[in-house]
C-alpha cells in the first residue's frame, strides 16, 4: 500500500459511526475490516492535500491526477462489502 505522508489521510466511515481519520494506511484498513465486521460495509476515502503527497502516494501518474483537480475533496474511494456467512461446519 502507499507510503505515509503528512498530506495524505484515509477517512474510515461506516454505517453506523462517524469518519475516523488515519495517516497511516495499515491503521485505516484494520477499522475498515473491523467496520465490515460490525456494519457489512465500510468506505476508505484517500484525501491528498498536496503535490507532495500525491507524489508519495502514487508516484507521478497520482501528481498528474492530483493537478487535474486540486480541489477535490477525495482524490480516491474504495468501497468494502462483507457478509457474515456464520458458522462453517
Amino acid at each position: 500500500m502507499a507510503r505515509t505522508h503528512k498530506d495524505v489521510e484515509y477517512h474510515v466511515e461506516s454505517q453506523h459511526h462517524d469518519t475516523q481519520v488515519f495517516g497511516e494506511p495499515d491503521a485505516a484498513m484494520i477499522a475498515v475490516g473491523t467496520a465490515c465486521m460490525h456494519t457489512g460495509a465500510a468506505t476508505l476515502d484517500v484525501v491528498i492535500w498536496s503535490k507532495a503527497g500525491a507524489k508519495a502516494y502514487g508516484g507521478d501518474d497520482a501528481v498528474d491526477q492530483y493537478e487535474e483537480d486540486p480541489e477535490a475533496s477525495v482524490f480516491e474511494r474504495f468501497e468494502f462489502r462483507c457478509n457474515a456467512l456464520g458458522r462453517v461446519p
